[in-house]
Order: C-alpha cells, then sequence, then structure tokens
C-alpha cells in the first residue's frame, strides 16, 4: 500500500546523510516493520532486518561485547543474517527496537561509525522500563506511523483522484456540488468503518467481506490487550480498565473521561500511567482542555480534564459493538447507509480526532460548565491554532456534527466571548461545503485539509 511516510523516509536519507538515523514509532500492526522492509528494499543495495521480538541471545550479545570493536560486530552481523554489506549502500534495521534498548542506546556509536543507514521501529518508546539504564541518542530523528489516512484509503481503494478534487475544492472555497459530494461521503463512510489499520484495509479491498474485515480488528484488539498484560506491568488493571471504558466514555453527551465511572474516588495521580502507557502506545489520542482559548493552547492546558478517543475508528467500532464477539455485516451496513441512529456521534467525533491527529495537530477542546453564568457553559469540540500566530483571531473552534439536525448554541457563545482569539470557526458535517453568518461548514472528508 502506498503510504506518505515513504516519501518522509526519502527525504531522511536525503537530508541525513548517515547523521542521523530514523526511529518510526508507531502502534503495533500499523505498518512499520512493512514500510521499514519495503523501503530497504527500494532505497539501499543491501539490508539486514534484526527483530528484537525474535532475535536470540546470540544477536542481543553482539551489542554487548562489541560496540568497542564495530569491525567485529558488522562481520559477525553479516554472517548471521548472511547479508553482504556496502558501506554507504546498506541499511540495518532495528524492529521492535524497545524490546531490546540496549540496542537503541548503541545508535550514538553506530552513526558516528558512519558506514551504514539505521532505522528503527517500536512502539511505547518512552515508557520507563524501554529507557532505563540507557542514553537515549540525540542522533535519533522521530517519526510517527498512524494508520493510514483518508487520501491513503482512496489510493488503497485504487482511487487517485478523488483527494486532489476535494482539495481544489477546499483551497478555491467551493462546494463539491451533489454528485462529487455525495461520491465523497460514500467513500468516507467507508474509511471510517473501515479505519486505517493496514491490514484491515487490505482485507476489504481484496473481499469486500465485513465479517472477515472486522475478525482482523478483532485480532489486533486481542494483541493489544496481550500487549498490556505483558507491558504495563504494575498498572496493567488500570490501562485495561480505562482501554474498555473508551466507548462508553465516548457515547457519553459530554465526552470527557470520568475516572469516577472507573472506580469510586478515584483520583488522576492514580491512573496518569496508565492513561500515559496508552497513548505512548499510540492506541489512543487524547484530547485536552484548553482553559483559555488564547494564542497558546497548551499554555493552558488542563492536563486532569480530557477526552480519550480510539487511535483507529475502525477499532473503536469492533470494540464497542462486541456483545456477540462480531460485529454483524447488517451493523456494517448500517453504518454505511447512514441508518444507524445509536453512537453515531461518537463514531463521527472519533474519526475527526484521528485525522486531526494524521494531520500534525495537538488535540484541544474547550469546556467550562459554569453554573453561574449561562453565557460561559459551553462545550466546543476541538481547538486549532494557526501554523502562523499573530497578536489576535489565532484559534478556531471546531463543531462536529454527526447529523443533518442540530443547533450551535455552544459555538455562537464561544464567538460572541471571544471575538479577538477567533480565527475561522467551522463546523464538520455531512453536508456540502458552505458560508453562513461568519461561519464555514465543511464535509466531514474535508478535515484533513485544516
Amino acid at each position: 500500500m502506498k503510504r506518505k511516510i515513504y516519501d518522509a523516509m526519502k527525504k531522511w536519507k536525503q537530508n541525513s546523510c548517515g547523521k542521523t538515523a530514523l526511529l518510526i514509532d508507531g502502534a503495533r500492526r500499523v505498518g512499520k516493520s512493512y514500510i521499514a522492509e519495503a523501503f530497504a528494499k527500494n532505497e539501499y543495495k543491501s539490508y539486514i532486518m534484526i527483530d528484537f521480538n525474535r532475535a536470540d541471545n546470540d544477536v542481543k550479545e553482539l551489542f554487548e561485547h562489541y560496540l568497542n570493536d564495530l569491525d567485529t560486530l558488522f562481520m559477525y552481523l553479516a554472517g548471521y543474517y548472511n547479508v553482504k554489506l556496502y558501506e554507504h549502500e546498506s541499511l540495518i534495521i532495528f524492529d521492535e527496537v524497545q524490546l531490546y534498548p540496549r540496542a537503541r542506546a548503541a545508535i550514538k556509536y553506530l552513526v558516528a561509525d558512519g558506514r551504514y543507514d539505521y532505522i528503527e521501529t517500536g512502539s511505547l518508546m518512552s515508557i520507563r522500563k524501554n529507557v532505563q539504564d540507557i542514553l537515549i541518542p540525540s542522533e535519533e530523528r522521530h517519526i510517527k506511523m498512524y494508520p493510514l489516512d483518508f487520501e491513503e484509503f482512496l489510493w488503497a481503494l485504487g482511487n487517485d483522484m478523488l483527494m486532489d478534487i476535494i482539495r481544489k475544492n477546499y483551497e478555491s472555497a467551493r462546494p463539491m456540488g451533489q454528485v462529487l459530494h455525495r461520491k465523497a461521503m460514500d467513500y468516507f463512510r467507508q474509511y471510517m468503518i473501515i479505519g486505517g489499520m493496514p491490514q484491515a484495509v487490505q482485507e476489504y479491498t481484496e473481499s469486500r467481506d465485513f465479517d472477515r474485515v472486522d475478525q482482523i480488528k478483532r485480532d489486533i484488539l486481542t494483541l493489544y490487550r496481550a500487549d498490556i498484560i505483558k507491558h504495563a506491568q504494575g498498572y496493567e488493571m488500570k490501562v485495561e480498565s480505562i482501554f474498555d471504558a473508551i466507548p462508553s466514555q465516548l457515547q457519553k453527551h459530554e465526552k470527557k473521561f470520568r475516572l469516577s465511572s472507573l472506580k469510586k474516588d478515584a483520583r488522576f495521580r492514580d491512573y496518569e500511567d496508565a492513561l500515559f502507557w496508552l497513548d505512548d502506545a499510540m492506541i489512543v489520542n487524547i484530547c485536552y482542555n484548553s482553559t483559555a482559548p488564547d494564542i497558546g493552547l497548551k499554555l493552558n492546558m488542563d492536563r486532569m480534564t480530557l477526552k480519550c478517543y480510539m487511535a483507529d475508528t475502525g477499532l473503536l467500532i469492533s470494540h464497542a459493538f462486541d456483545e456477540n464477539g462480531i460485529v454483524s455485516s447488517e451493523l456494517y451496513k448500517k453504518l454505511l447507509f447512514d441508518k444507524l441512529e445509536v453512537n453515531k456521534g461518537m463514531i463521527v467525533e472519533n474519526i475527526v480526532a484521528q485525522m486531526l491527529t494524521a494531520g500534525g495537530h495537538k488535540l484541544y477542546f474547550y469546556s467550562n460548565s459554569s453554573r453561574e453564568d449561562t453565557a460561559s457553559r459551553m462545550e466546543i469540540d476541538f481547538l486549532t491554532a494557526k501554523s502562523k500566530t499573530g497578536s489576535r483571531h489565532n484559534i478556531s473552534p471546531i463543531e462536529v456534527k454527526s447529523g443533518k439536525n442540530y443547533t450551535l448554541s455552544s459555538l455562537h457563545k464561544f464567538i460572541n466571548k471571544y471575538k479577538e482569539q477567533t480565527y475561522i470557526p467551522y463546523v464538520l458535517h455531512t453536508g456540502d461545503r458552505k458560508e453562513e453568518g461568519g461561519i464555514v461548514y465543511l464535509p466531514l472528508y474535508m478535515t484533513p485539509l485544516l
């Protein structure tokens, strides 16, 4: 599958000239190993891929004994993997490097040696036990890998043109028109229910069988649960309880995550490590309340008031509707034809969070539950900041609407209260692009272009 990260990897190779290693950080099953190996095959004369999930002690001990004798290290690696290495033309991949932090620490010396290029892949790269007793190499260049975005999903389905048309209409502030809008929404609903995990997308492109797609997504969720038990040692029960509660928390009108629903009198500091684990594993996208929508959203971030979205909306659907062990084809068809009434708002808001994250946005929302001042009481789904900040008009409030009938009382309150701070207010909805009363209404599939 064509992935945009490939072009970023080519830029790294061209600009780095061997002076940095590339670290690809992403959730399990998001395609890190696949893209690293595809890049190695296409861009290098030879490569060695060391999978630390399977590497035996003979390989690991090489990094213990021969970091001061790199000639011997490379000789043993080339012999063990039966690969001839060429100076400046070979790549060494450290796959699942978090499982052997010593190899990650070795990057400093390997890059300084300069003979070969290095790519690391992994998840849980910041968890305490994966960085304990090692010096994090400053020679690493980090890049995050997410599930397929909407454009990559279109490419996978063989449509290379539609996103270009969407982009042109967005840039020229024109509606798509009835025929193209309907077509784009059809594709968008498919993306929303299948999600962006490569195995699920591949199965869908080959079979169009929702039951088989759902089984793949359930396998991934089972893998995540196994990872929680194996790697979240000491607080695995808390991680699992948060993970299990995500659908029910998102189903509420106010989608803020309530720790009290997990355990009476639960305190944030008791669950902070568990939330960080899920965030670092890139299983979830966390959205924080920015208490003052001003120039710096992060400066006014309330870490204890948050929303917790699944990183992949396709996985959320399989996670949420699991009463019978598998989501039936009938439910997928209802979602596809926009006939599902319950839970739709949860799914649509989750996919917007997913697309904003893939587009490089940190996630923020605005919530004020004042009982005294009704003009201040409001809930805005997302806030984004302009890339270039000025003295005024930097923040765009975003409301997400899954149905055709809705009100915008919170958005109007926000615009009135924060006139000086507001840039462009957006409503993301199922209709075509339009502008009314200073508000820009965008179809959901234009979210990646914000």
